[in-house]
């Protein structure tokens, strides 16, 4: 990961893109260079610069006093946030700063540090899936290396399956969800945060994984007859059809309802059938999960 269109950075920062135009204008902190055809990209350097900056800009610091820190004070700013939110934020950041650098003995321990002091529980709400949903936008655009995406999704995902075995909970819902990826689907993570709160919701589970043909779900379904199918999708082959998927699961299991989140949910506008559900934010999400 070299460089960030305005669009990446924006995302990942939280600060429009007309507002980092108007600071690179007015202020040092940003040069951002431009590509043959004039447009702007950013440096990893300057990626990380906009993330403490925009986070010290949220919590009450005016940019043309940040325009004035050097790297230490402004370093030293950051740490002294006492909110907790802000707290939090800052160690997206800090993830998110690792995973550009691979420093992934770095990016653990962030993790590590969180869980000793806070619990699994909290880590997993308060920074797991905060990172995920900061640089999701990076799966969808390519603008994140293959290699890195491994490294961090792999020590996420065990810190994930540690809280899932570890939940403790005092619901019990007579209810099942079958869990899935469908074929050319191989990002685990959104559909393993969902086994983790609906298994704080007491909430039985059929997880079957990424990657699973319409004919095994269909086989699940026959055998187990779970309530309700859910699956996330985030960043699917190429040659799936997505149309074709809501018609033939709707057709093979016609009696258990379907529902989908991640970033396919978002973007399709066409028709779905009356067993399908979109779950368009985590606000629907949550919903979704604290009804059941």
């Amino acid at each position: 990961m070299n460089a960030f269109t305005i669009k990446d950075v924006e995302n990942l920062s939280g600060i429009k893109a007309h507002t980092i135009r108007i600071w690179e204008q007015r202020y040092t902190f940003l040069k951002p260079r431009r590509t043959n055809t004039n447009i702007r990209y950013y440096s990893c350097e300057e990626l990380k610069n906009i993330l403490n900056i925009s986070l010290l800009h949220k919590y009450g610091y005016r940019i043309s006093h940040i325009n004035k820190m050097d790297g230490h004070e402004l370093r030293e700013k950051i740490i002294s946030l006492s909110n907790i939110q802000a707290q939090q934020e800052r160690i997206v950041n800090e993830l998110i700063q690792h995973m550009i650098d691979l420093d992934i003995d770095q990016f653990e321990c962030v993790f590590d540090n969180y869980i000793m002091t806070r619990g699994i529980d909290k880590t997993i709400t308060h920074i797991i899936f905060p990172f995920l949903d900061r640089i999701g936008i990076l799966w969808l655009t390519n603008h994140i290396n293959p290699t890195q995406e491994h490294l961090v999704t792999n020590i996420i995902r065990q810190k994930i399956i540690v809280g899932i075995e570890g939940v403790v909970t005092h619901f019990n819902v007579n209810k099942t969800i079958l869990l899935f990826l469908p074929e050319g689907e191989h990002h685990e993570l959104g559909l393993l945060y969902m086994y983790y709160l609906l298994k704080n919701r007491g909430i039985k589970v059929l997880y079957i994984g990424a990657n699973i043909p319409i004919a095994d779900i269909e086989f699940i379904c026959r055998i187990k007859k779970p309530d309700a199918m859910y699956t996330h999708l985030t960043c699917i082959a190429g040659n799936f059809n997505f149309e074709k998927f809501l018609k033939q699961i709707h057709q093979r299991v016609p009696g258990v309802p379907l529902t989908i989140s991640g970033k396919l949910a978002q973007t399709h506008a066409r028709k779905i059938p009356p067993t399908v559900n979109f779950k368009k934010s985590l606000a629907e999400v949550m919903e979704y999960v604290a009804t059941l």
